[in-house]
């Protein structure tokens, strides 16, 4: 059960910091086509334009498969529950 979101929150984290490096890449070495004619100064502000974008779409996307997270899932342990009934009583 926790093994699953920590995968989940492992990989939002490190699309977090891939994917604006690799958009901040790709516009400062020229591998997006079309891209040569625009000047050095709005090249810098697309790519960071997009790359923090980027960063956004991946928050999203963690949000929302948090959100479409079962929370029928996580029902606490029977055995803790008797212990802690026994415990306040």
């Amino acid at each position: 059960m926790a093994a699953g979101l920590v995968n989940k929150f492992f990989i939002a984290s490190m699309l977090m910091w891939i994917a604006p490096l690799a958009i901040l890449y790709g516009f400062n070495h020229n591998l997006l086509p079309g891209l040569t004619n625009i000047s050095p100064h709005a090249m810098t502000l697309v790519s960071g334009f997009v790359a923090v974008i980027s960063v956004n779409i991946v928050i999203a996307f963690y949000v929302c498969m948090a959100m479409k997270e079962p929370t029928n899932k996580h029902e606490p342990d029977p055995k803790f529950l008797t212990n802690a009934k026994a415990s306040v009583n």
